[in-house]
């Protein structure tokens, strides 16, 4: 494919197979979260999953991260199923890449790849697709060994796609470039969201983000409350872009409600650098509302996931509200009362009422 030629890559995905791989070094984390949760990331970009490759090992294979003996399962499953992405849950250096790239011979792709595929897939404003092709080119820039001549090798498709469905210039010079260009136009959105942010508080409007695990809902709730109209789907990251609109709850209680982009476990720390501006709604809100998807069955995982991306940010003393939604698909579920916690069903329209007085009492 010639560099500026451009496809639509969600028809080519719809025709691509993925065998999945994860290596696990720490015998305490869930292999089976990882692995649904990859799944997931590969179905959000329309992938097939044709198999499922698991090896625990006390320390990575120099060359290969996995051993041998899995590398050749790898391949015998490639041949069997047709597959044409292997996608490994654990981040890769760019020699790991190529060495497995010229055994497989197939495309071979890191889970951080796969999330900034999606999010250039998905980057709608301005913003959004400038942040997004910011986390791939800083991703790109210690890899372009293995990223250089697999164009042509593997054609398009998955992996590091560029904004707009375009491949990125693999050229050091040409990335270093774009780098700095783009953090110069994202620091001058910044000011502008400053800006607006300032004029906020002096209207005393207080400030309410939306934050949670990706797939929990918040968009779903963010419709009903505002009838925003926002992309509601049942897969991880339908919506990447920030959201802000003006809520009344009851008369002279008015706030500002803000939906922000999922949250997921192992982040690319490309993604939080990129995304800085637009997490930073969650840093400067006045309430946090965490939306948890109850019916997932690990929903506390995810919940803790989400704490320490926010502890991450800074965010210390902000009140958070926990919100355990989807309460429509766990009937059963056990209910706390806590001052902090409401159970609601966006899709249902229930507890939300209850949800708006937790609102107000906070502010």
């Amino acid at each position: 494919m010639k560099r500026n030629e451009t496809k639509t890559m969600s028809t080519e995905a719809e025709h691509e197979k993925a065998v999945l791989v994860l290596v696990s070094f720490d015998t305490k984390r869930s292999i089976e979260m990882d692995l649904a949760e990859l799944k997931s990331l590969a179905e959000a970009i329309e992938l097939e999953t044709v198999g499922i490759i698991t090896q625990n090992r006390h320390k990575p294979d120099g060359a290969y991260l996995i051993g041998s003996g899995k590398l050749e399962e790898i391949r015998v499953m490639i041949e069997e199923t047709g597959a044409t992405v292997v996608i490994f849950d654990n981040e890769l250096v760019g020699s790991k890449i190529s060495n497995l790239q010229k055994e497989l011979n197939v495309r071979v792709i890191d889970r951080s790849m796969l999330i900034l595929d999606i999010f250039a897939l998905r980057a709608k404003s301005n913003e959004g697709k400038l942040q997004a092709e910011l986390a791939q080119l800083k991703y790109s820039l210690p890899r372009l060994t293995s990223l250089q001549g697999t164009e042509g090798r593997f054609g398009g498709g998955v992996g590091m796609r560029g904004p707009g469905e375009t491949k990125i210039e693999l050229s050091r010079r040409v990335i270093e470039k774009k780098i700095y260009d783009k953090e110069k136009e994202l620091e001058k959105l910044k000011e502008n969201r400053d800006i607006v942010r300032s004029k906020r508080v002096l209207s005393a409007k207080k400030s309410v983000a939306i934050v949670g695990y990706t797939n929990s809902g918040k968009s779903t709730l963010m419709n009903l409350i505002t009838k925003a109209d926002i992309l509601a789907k049942d897969m991880l990251f339908a919506t990447l872009d920030t959201t802000t609109r003006s809520v009344w709850l009851e008369q002279n209680k008015e706030i500002l409600l803000v939906d922000t982009v999922g949250f997921v476990s192992k982040l690319p720390h490309e993604f939080i650098d990129a995304f800085s501006a637009t997490l930073e709604e969650s840093v400067h809100s006045d309430i946090l509302l965490h939306i948890i998807d109850a019916s997932n069955s690990l929903y506390k995982e995810q919940e803790e996931i989400v704490l320490k991306v926010l502890a991450n940010l800074g965010i210390k003393n902000t009140p958070i509200i926990k919100v355990y939604n989807k309460m429509d698909k766990v009937p059963n579920f056990e209910r706390k009362q806590a001052k902090d916690t409401v159970y609601i069903s966006a899709l249902k329209n229930e507890g939300i009422d209850e949800l708006k007085q937790k609102i107000i009492e906070l502010i």
